[in-house]
């Protein structure tokens, strides 16, 4: 198989970066990136030399962008009949509208996690389900928080065999460009319990059994995750073996928050500015060493998550399962790793 033709509907926070990520990837290339209209978004397209389409296949709002001075191939029905998969990054709601223009042009799907598991009844994420995404039609990469909670829980219950979990989601208010949402000055507790962000990992493991609270707090930065995990009997686990577990585990990262001097999410993202990662994004799951300690039976931790980013490796990999280029998930994490690495770095 040739390049695998990727089109991106919807060039926002994580349309861009998955656009980057893609670029990178020897197997993939950008066939156009869709904007609903004119805007600075549509300079930064034209610079990476990604083809640029209106998102409406409407010829008054496709002209639209010439006057602005911006070159428009055409709608969103011209990208999709010259692309293999689409990856929807289009704002929460659309995806049923959207799920029926990519039925009708053919072509497989990814949505992210802002729309539900029944959209597509099929969902992804790399280390837990990549083998039941092969060759399928269409799926949606789970969100940010679920994914940061597969990349850890995931190995626990591969080597368990069992786990029943709870967690407490303390949530960032809004993304850095977000300037229209709060809370503001205020802690906002979501009064639907349990949250939709535990459950939603038994989407891509059905076997984990899991509940979350969520409350959201006034930063931009990061999602923090307090969890406590039930481990069966005869488990052979104690924390080291633990955390060398996750230091195995990819797109994990173990520090120490007292002899790394990096206790807070602050920290965490100024240290993926200082080692040169794209718009300071962290692609990892942070996980603070000295905030693990398994008593028992019962395993406490807290991780974190940078919601702008983290789900964007995953996509490559989901494009690769979609496409059946590749069945071992680990091969494709380590291809698109290095890709995204290299890309950065040049």
């Amino acid at each position: 198989m040739g390049s695998i033709k990727v089109a991106i509907n919807g060039f926002g926070t994580i349309g861009k970066r998955v656009a980057d990520a893609i670029d990178a990837q020897e197997d993939m290339e950008v066939s156009g990136v869709t904007k609903t209209g004119p805007s600075f978004g549509c300079e930064l397209a034209i610079k990476k030399g990604f083809p640029l389409y209106c998102t409406f296949d409407d010829d008054d709002r496709i002209s639209q962008f010439s006057k602005k001075g911006y070159s428009c191939v055409g709608g969103l029905s011209d990208l999709l009949a010259i692309s293999d998969v689409v990856v929807d990054c289009s704002p929460g709601k659309l995806g049923a509208e959207n799920l029926e223009k990519y039925q009708s042009a053919g072509i497989k799907y990814i949505f992210q996690g802002g729309e539900k598991h029944e959209l597509t009844g099929l969902s992804y994420t790399s280390s837990a389900n990549h083998l039941e995404n092969l060759n399928a039609i269409g799926t949606r990469v789970v969100s940010c928080n679920t994914t940061g909670l597969s990349r850890t829980l995931v190995p626990l219950f591969e080597h368990c065999g069992s786990l029943k979990v709870e967690c407490t989601m303390i949530r960032r208010a809004a993304d850095p460009g977000d300037s229209g949402k709060g809370p503001i000055n205020a802690i906002k507790p979501v009064l639907k319990v349990p949250s939709h962000h535990g459950p939603d990992v038994m989407t891509v493991k059905p076997e984990i059994e899991i509940n979350s609270l969520a409350v959201a707090v006034p930063t931009t930065i990061m999602h923090v995750h307090s969890i406590i995990a039930d481990l069966p009997k005869g488990h052979g686990l104690d924390t080291d073996s633990i955390l060398r577990m996750w230091t195995d585990t990819p797109r994990v990262i173990i520090m120490n928050g007292l002899e790394d001097r990096i206790p807070t999410t602050a920290e965490v993202m100024e240290m993926a500015r200082d080692i040169g990662r794209k718009w300071g994004d962290l692609h990892e799951i942070f996980v603070w060493e000295d905030g693990v300690k398994l008593v028992g039976d019962r395993l406490y931790y807290f991780q974190a998550i940078h919601q702008e980013s983290d789900v964007i490796p995953e996509n490559v990999d989901c494009i690769r399962a979609l496409m059946g280029v590749e069945g071992d998930w680990r091969k494709s994490v380590l291809r698109t790793d290095e890709a995204i690495s290299r890309y950065y770095s040049t």
